[in-house]
């Protein structure tokens, strides 16, 4: 039985292992005029258009003065599809489960709920829907508070359709 993902789901960001990150925000911000949303004492920094929450997300987790690929330098660290609801992000998780892929991590970022996981070729998968931009955890500034806590996903595969 073939299963038809959502028509609503697109890719929703991009996320960068990168060398620098005062040299990929200038860049991304700088030349590209993408807006810095928040940036992490971790090494991690968030930009968008438009005041979304990320398009861009980049950190020196595993990259920090590293150079182009191969693993463990600059280069992708995921690729994030977002769906439209909850519901949908239940379901497109059953079906991973269905399949016998592995979950690898699951999390509640404040501003969305994502389930992790890797294709065959070993590249990082990001299934994830947001929240209701007025849920989005603030800072006593306005700016965005991100998260990184435990995701229900009992609770979450009970939306499945």
């Amino acid at each position: 039985m073939s299963h038809v993902t959502h028509p609503q789901t697109s890719i929703g960001h991009v996320h960068l292992k990168v060398a620098d990150l005062d040299r990929a925000i200038a860049f991304y911000s700088g030349v590209l005029g993408f807006e810095l949303q928040q940036r992490m004492s971790s090494g991690a920094a968030f930009l968008s258009a438009g005041g979304y929450h990320h398009h861009i997300g980049l950190n020196t987790w595993e990259s920090a003065g590293g150079t182009p690929p191969p693993k463990g330098h600059t280069g992708l660290y995921h690729t994030a599809f977002l769906y439209p609801d909850r519901a949908s992000l239940a379901t497109a998780l059953k079906q991973v489960i269905t399949a016998g892929i592995a979950i690898e991590g699951s999390a509640d970022h404040g501003v969305s709920e994502a389930v992790y996981i890797s294709d065959p070729d070993g590249n990082g998968v990001e299934l994830y829907r947001d929240k209701p931009e007025p849920e989005w955890p603030r800072d006593t500034d306005g700016r965005l508070a991100m998260v990184n806590t435990r995701l229900d996903i009992e609770a979450l595969l009970a939306k499945a359709v």
